[in-house]
């Protein structure tokens, strides 16, 4: 495949030292507040370009990625946090903001530079939380993998929002928190010209192998998710991808 056949990668790979700093910090600082128990780490590649996709409950689900995940985890962040509190933080640690509503080639690019350099990618296909079953599912992971090649690695996440907690509720102190690291997923990398087809009947294949993944977590930790967020709480999401309107609040 010749460089003209693919994407435009960023000039400049996002920071990474800062984000390695601060994991060590940030993961005793995690099991402090709760139990955290990471599953099946040696699922992810130790070297290499890898797409981290990990299903979507509760406010603490990015940050949690980040420090506990086996490797450095750049993941993509709505562009509505780079604006708050966290954002220098954020952008320190070479988080990508992702704008949801809008094409966002810079977002593109710059995944496509943390790929192509052998680093990780972190990616919510669900694109907002809620209960963490994947009824809504983003064509971006799929997308990623076709241009790349990269493997898609499933993450399960579990504890992260208590039973009928709202947006913002965290785990009680000192619950148990399982990360589930799931059997990666690889698809073909896919040359110019990509259709909307080929993007979307590789999103289902991909959808569907992260459902497997997640019974599996589910029926191996013995636990459940927990529910959908209360009436009203839904996030603003673009209707894009593959999304189950009856499964919708």
């Amino acid at each position: 495949m010749t460089r003209a056949e693919l994407p435009a990668s960023a000039d400049a790979h996002p920071p990474t030292r800062p984000l390695r700093a601060v994991r060590p910090v940030g993961a005793w600082l995690v099991r402090r507040l709760w139990r955290v128990q990471v599953h099946h780490a040696e699922r992810l590649p130790a070297t290499g370009g890898v797409i981290l996709a990990a299903n979507h409950l509760g406010v603490v689900d990015g940050p949690l990625l980040a420090v506990v995940a086996p490797r450095a985890v750049h993941a993509l962040t709505k562009a509505e946090m780079f604006a708050g509190p966290l954002a220098g933080l954020l952008r320190r640690t070479g988080q990508i903001p992702l704008d949801r509503f809008h094409p966002d080639p810079g977002a593109v690019r710059s995944s496509l530079r943390v790929l192509r350099d052998g680093g990780v990618l972190g990616i919510f296909p669900e694109g907002r939380r809620g209960d963490g079953e994947l009824h809504r599912f983003h064509h971006g992971a799929a997308y990623l993998a076709l241009v790349t090649g990269a493997p898609v690695v499933p993450v399960t996440l579990v504890g992260t929002r208590p039973p009928g907690g709202g947006l913002g509720a965290l785990p009680p102190r000192g619950a148990q928190i399982d990360v589930v690291v799931g059997e990666p997923w690889r698809t073909t990398q896919q040359p110019w010209p990509r259709t909307r087809e080929h993007v979307a009947a590789t999103s289902v294949l991909l959808k569907g192998h992260m459902l497997s993944e997640l019974a599996r977590a589910l029926a191996d930790t013995r636990r459940s998710l927990p529910g959908p967020l209360p009436a009203g709480q839904s996030q603003d999401d673009p209707d894009t991808g593959l999304v189950e309107p009856s499964r919708e609040l």
